[in-house]
């Protein structure tokens, strides 16, 4: 969408508070032992509170409230009894939304202490999304910020997730822009617009350029690569980008 009116930014705005808050209380309660589905029931608890909505449940009937990956899961994994060990690498992927407006980020971290590429390639994702978000602003091309993701991703050794991209967002989970890519294209020359909502996410591989659909018909899954993302949902200005889901 294009953000407009005073309703607009304070709408996404406060859909984004929501789902970063839920966000974050997931990162902190992630522990050892844990069962995904536990925490998903605690995104289902804020989201009723916040009088919000869970977007993948609501828009695309996704078998919980949020995606919660582990390990060889990439993105869009079930919350299920699976426990939570000691030096894996998950990702918290929450959006929703709440009177019409919609929102959604996600970050991949390191449970206690595990192996140093795992802690790398997320704090690269961190590093290529800063970057990135330099070249978010209107009048850019939208492949200004691929191709700043794929020169951070080449500078650590690592690569980029090509089949995964960003996307707009704002009044629906997924809208225009249909991608964002993590990399560069020369096709890809779509200037950005003042007020542009986007949901920006890199996702920073070991070696791996694409994953693949799992049989469970939702999780992305690598066959021997670790993948870290790091996701925000933006606002274009001409002061610079508002990121929502601080």
């Amino acid at each position: 969408m294009i953000a407009k009116t005073e309703e607009d930014f304070n709408g996404l705005k406060e859909i984004g508070k929501i789902c970063g808050a839920i966000r974050d209380e997931l990162v902190q309660c992630t522990k050892p032992g844990i069962t995904t589905k536990e925490l998903d029931e605690i995104a289902k608890k804020m989201f009723e509170k916040a009088g919000a909505q869970s977007a993948p449940k609501g828009e695309y009937n996704f078998p919980g409230y949020t995606c919660i990956s582990i390990n060889e899961e990439v993105a869009h994994g079930i919350p299920s009894k699976r426990t939570i060990q000691e030096g894996d690498l998950v990702n918290i992927d929450v959006s929703g939304s709440k009177n019409g407006y919609f929102a959604d980020t996600g970050i991949s971290f390191v449970v206690g202490k595990g192996e140093k590429i795992l802690q790398k390639i997320c704090d690269v994702a961190k590093e290529a999304f800063d970057n990135g978000l330099e070249k978010a602003k209107p009048g850019a091309k939208k492949s200004d910020l691929g191709k700043a993701v794929h020169n951070v991703a080449k500078q650590h050794g690592l690569t980029v997730i090509k089949n995964l991209t960003g996307h707009g967002v704002g009044r629906s989970i997924h809208e225009a822009p249909e991608h964002i890519f993590n990399y560069f294209s020369r096709w890809d020359d779509e200037i950005l617009k003042e007020g542009m909502v986007i949901a920006f996410e890199p996702f920073i591989s070991t070696f791996e350029e694409e994953v693949f659909q799992s049989e469970d018909g939702w999780t992305f899954l690598t066959d021997e690569s670790f993948v870290a993302q790091y996701e925000h949902t933006i606002i274009l200005t001409k002061e610079g980008p508002i990121i929502t889901t601080l």
